[in-house]
Order: C-alpha cells, then structure tokens, then sequence
C-alpha cells in the first residue's frame, strides 16, 4: 500500500532519496533481507557518520549521513513491496532515528567549544521538527486511507500484526513512549485540533516537510562540508521558531 493515494503525494523535500530507496527495496524484494535488516542497517551507516564526525572526516561523515536517509526510506520500501508491515518495524525505526539523533548532535559538541545545553535544546528543537511534520502527514495518510502503521495518538498497544511478535511490539510501543512522549504531547497541545482537517493542500506539505529527519539530515551535511559545524546546533534552535509559524498556518487557513 502506498503512503498516500496519487492525487494528494505531494513534493516531499525530506524524500530526496526516495527513488534509491525504491530501487534498494526491489533489489531485496525476492530475497531473505527483511525491513528489519534494512533498518539496521540504516543504524550502521548512522553510527558511522557519527565515528566519522568525532574523527574529522566530515565529507565521509556527510555521505553516511545521507546514505542513513536513503536505507530510512528503504525499510518502508520494502516492507510495502513484501506486504509485509509491522509495528516492531515502526517503532523500531523511529526509536533508532531519536537515539541516533541524539549521538550525532552529541558528536558535534564533543568536536566544539560550545557549552552542551545548546546540544540538548537543539536536540529538542530537531524532535519537535520532526514530531510536527509527522503529526500532519499521518493525519493525512489515516483520513486518504493511506498507510496506516503510524497512528495519530499513539496512546495504546497496538494489537502486533501477521507475523510479528506481541512481546517485540509490547516492548518497543513503551521504548518509544519513553523517547517520543513529551514530543508528541507538546505538538497535540499546540494543535489539537490539526486531527479535524481531513486534507491538507500539498503546497503546505512540501513547505513542512523542511522539518522531515532527512532534510535535516541534509542541512547538517551541507554545514558539516561547509565547514560550518560550529552553527549547526545554533541553527536548529534558530529553525524551531518556524513551529509556529507553520501553525500558524494551518489553524488560520486550513
């Protein structure tokens, strides 16, 4: 099933690596390489952009960065092709995303002079980027019929589907309760009522879609070839102030 129907895709500026992702996923379609694989992989390529970064080799570190993004877009992939969703492969996902976050933006203080309060409040800045964004495309994707792994609340356990393991989405629903929580609360307050707008226009996607974890990933990239390392936790306190202005947005006009 695809994310979305046809007429409401919309130009996804965090999705750069999409059509790699695909081509990656039929690749592993017929074979014994699950989601599962894919998404530990997507943790490697992770972990060695962050070795990269806290050894100086930042170009290095930028290509892993974006190949992290790709094998992120992958797992989906291929679970779609295989018919095969799950929720351990959701929140797998996004609780590898949060941590790998962290270390990354970690890794980047450890190689300045800045004091680390800034990390953490970029940190924060980043997860509640990303937290808005996907509020928005999962209302969407649950009122088009589109897919539904992701859930608008994620209040309860989901029931585990064919061929996965209760204990595994058991375990993994409280992991990423602990990680995602305060996140997810804090963007459901300051829109609570973004759930009643059956569609947004996919002009106003595109635009919020700046804060998908692959654009993100892509500006810290771009800065870290740049040699503007020093800003990159600056700049993604600096981004958070555009919440409210995308908030802004969809209460006033949608």
């Amino acid at each position: 099933m695809s994310k979305l129907p046809s007429a409401h895709k919309f130009l996804d500026l965090s999705d750069y690596g999409r059509p790699i992702a695909i081509l990656i996923a039929k690749t592993f379609k017929n074979t014994r390489i699950t989601p599962i694989h894919v998404t530990l992989l997507f943790v490697l390529s992770g972990s060695i952009a962050i070795y990269c970064i806290l050894a100086n080799h930042l170009l290095l570190a930028a290509l892993f960065l974006i190949l992290k993004s790709i094998l992120d877009a992958a797992d989906g992939e291929l679970a779609r092709l295989k018919n095969t969703p799950s929720y351990t492969g959701r929140y797998l996902d996004s609780v590898s995303d949060i941590i790998l976050n962290f270390l990354i933006l970690s890794a980047i203080w450890y190689t300045t002079d800045y004091q680390y309060i800034y990390t953490i409040l970029a940190f924060i800045g980043i997860q509640l980027q990303g937290t808005l964004y996907n509020y928005y495309y999962v209302i969407l994707r649950n009122n088009l019929n589109g897919d539904k792994t992701s859930r608008v609340f994620e209040d309860t356990v989901p029931i585990a589907l064919k061929g996965e393991s209760q204990a595994s989405v058991n375990v993994l629903f409280v992991c990423y309760k602990i990680l995602y929580g305060v996140f997810d609360k804090t963007i459901q307050i300051l829109d609570a009522n973004a759930y009643k707008s059956k569609v947004y226009p996919n002009a106003f996607m595109s635009l919020i879609s700046i804060f998908g974890l692959g654009f993100q990933l892509l500006i810290i990239s771009f800065m870290l070839v740049l040699g503007l390392k020093d800003y990159i936790n600056i700049f993604f306190i600096a981004y958070t102030a555009l919440i409210f202005i995308f908030i802004g947005i969809r209460k006033l006009f949608l």
